[in-house]
């Protein structure tokens, strides 16, 4: 059976402190989630490194047949190939997660937000813990603690 994995990425401030959320069922039932800080960037970042971690679990967990949804419309035309990927940071992150979809079946979906209420929670909390451990330096300069 498929594994279906909900992904989102968050950035407060855009670019600013970046979260991930990847929640994974199988069977209807959940079987790993993460919410992870992933450090300064984008929301689009975040997306593709969402994405680039559901696949790290699912190879890990050996399967061959994976099912991605996201809310971002950007990143899931982009991997599907429907839209070219001009950014040159978002080019490594493409090429890094097509890597890691040798030897599966992965189908990438879009879905409206409102689908992806657990994986968005996920995403934001985490995005708020970065935020958290960057604060103003004497010089007025963020850094990270």
């Amino acid at each position: 059976m498929t594994l279906i994995i909900f992904t989102d990425g968050a950035s407060l401030g855009n670019p600013g402190p970046m979260g991930i959320g990847v929640a994974a069922f199988r069977h209807g039932k959940k079987v790993k989630e993460i919410s992870e800080y992933i450090g300064e960037g984008t929301n689009n970042i975040a997306e593709y490194t969402a994405v680039m971690r559901a696949l790290e679990f699912a190879r890990g967990e050996g399967e061959k047949e994976v099912h991605i949804k996201s809310d971002s419309q950007l990143v899931v035309r982009q991997l599907n190939g429907e839209y070219k990927v001009k950014d040159e940071k978002l080019k490594a992150l493409k090429l890094a997660v097509d890597e890691l979809c040798v030897g599966m079946a992965v189908k990438f979906e879009h879905i409206p937000r409102e689908q992806n209420e657990g994986a968005d929670a996920l995403s934001k909390e985490a995005a708020e813990q970065g935020k958290k451990i960057v604060h103003k330096g004497k010089t007025g300069q963020q850094k990270l603690v």
